[in-house]
């Protein structure tokens, strides 16, 4: 596509952000990356070792992908702020995907941590991409505190349940018309996919509902081809709603 996708000064052709957990083999997760056309990967910093020390999936990443090391597993903002200090050192990168859970249960974010998170980690120089609930106004907080793009989930992590409040997104992408919006968690199938970018995101990261699926790399391309489908469509804009039928070929004119 000619319409690339541009982040914190860099630019990628895919709008696809693709993760690493959850795959039957490391081989199976390295298929379904390069099936996916991802030019960037998240990386749990928290569940891996960074010292390369023992195999682990980072060794079967392909090199021209962007790693987006992310603070899984933290539930306060000093516990992220850590993990991305140490992602930093270990990954030689500034790219931090923060995330703040507040619920072990649902996994929900928790918004608060996360803004307290992001300030510090900003101010230290870190590119801060925040997974956050679909909130509005949270989402101004982080783009205010010098956030590059805001990442809304479109329902729980791995819940497959796609984007469940359309309207959030919606008035998100309304409101904030230059922002980078990423939509983050839920997405299941293709369908999903592609609604999320109908309705303005500039991207989408998933994971499980690749990694889960009979055959990752089938449904990564998929994945690939539902983004790119959903983004031409918001591009296009769509045909107005009509209460009643509106013929496609008109009758005015037509020979009696």
């Amino acid at each position: 596509m000619t319409d690339l996708f541009k982040l914190a000064d860099v630019t990628f052709n895919s709008r696809l952000i693709i993760g690493t957990g959850k795959y039957r083999s490391h081989q199976e997760m390295q298929a379904a990356h390069t099936a996916s056309g991802a030019e960037m990967v998240t990386v749990a910093v928290n569940r891996v070792p960074l010292d390369r020390a023992t195999e682990s999936f980072l060794d079967y990443l392909n090199p021209q992908m962007r790693i987006l090391p992310n603070t899984a597993g933290c539930f306060d903002a000093e516990h992220a702020i850590r993990t991305a200090r140490l992602a930093r050192e270990a990954l030689e990168t500034d790219w931090i995907k923060l995330e703040v859970i507040g619920d072990k249960i649902t996994l929900l974010p928790d918004n608060e941590q996360t803004l307290e998170a992001a300030r510090v980690l900003v101010k230290e120089g870190f590119i801060v991409l925040p997974y956050f609930s679909d909130d509005l106004i949270m989402a101004k907080k982080l783009l205010d505190i010098g956030c590059p793009a805001v990442m809304p989930l479109a329902a729980p992590i791995g819940s497959g349940l796609g984007i469940q409040n359309p309207a959030n997104l919606k008035i998100m992408r309304e409101q904030l018309p230059d922002a980078v919006i990423i939509v983050d968690a839920g997405v299941g199938v293709p369908s999903d996919a592609a609604i999320a970018m109908e309705l303005g995101a500039d991207a989408i990261l998933m994971n499980t509902a690749i990694a889960e699926s009979k055959d990752s790399a089938q449904m990564a391309k998929a994945m690939n081809y539902a983004v790119q489908a959903g983004r031409l469509a918001y591009l296009s804009g769509r045909m107005s709603k009509r209460l009643y039928a509106s013929a496609s070929s008109p009758i005015e004119g037509a020979i009696k």
